[in-house]
């Protein structure tokens, strides 16, 4: 399995753990919610019983936002190649490896620091393009494409 291989995988996989996380806790407070339903403390029970509905309601935008996330790491591949960077690509730094995927964060994997961002993000759009030898400089940062895969 190839380092762009095993990145995308961990970001597949830390997505899933994600989903299920946030599946337990919406459980959770549906549970919360009907053991409130039996409660009859009046005002106390509505304002319990509203704060359980707005915490539902954020944990389903959140997990909107996995589901996207997932959808988005679904349509690559994580063997595609090209020289130049792209959607899917894994570009090495003279400071990290970045993922051109979802912006999902940092890992190590392998020992390198592999930083997953977005395509439309600040940084993606810079790196979107170009090619090896390639230097962009972003918030007093300079960064010199080394690879592209």
């Amino acid at each position: 399995m190839t380092l762009k291989q095993k990145i995308h995988q961990h970001f597949c996989n830390m997505l899933q753990q994600k989903l299920q996380y946030q599946l337990q806790v919406l459980a959770d407070l549906k549970a919360s919610g009907t053991n409130e339903t039996k409660s009859t403390a009046g005002d106390k029970h509505e304002t319990a019983l509203a704060m359980l509905q707005i915490e539902q309601a954020n944990m389903r935008k959140q997990m909107e936002q996995t589901h996207t996330e997932i959808a988005i790491l679904q349509k690559l591949t994580g063997s595609n190649t090209s020289n130049i960077v792209l959607n899917g690509s894994l570009v090495k730094t003279n400071t990290a490896y970045f993922y051109l995927s979802a912006g999902l964060g940092k890992a190590t994997i392998d020992g390198a620091l592999v930083i997953a961002i977005s395509p439309t993000s600040p940084l993606g759009m810079l790196l979107m393009g170009t090619t090896v030898g390639t230097t962009i400089s972003m918030a007093q940062q300079i960064y010199t494409i080394q690879s592209v895969g």
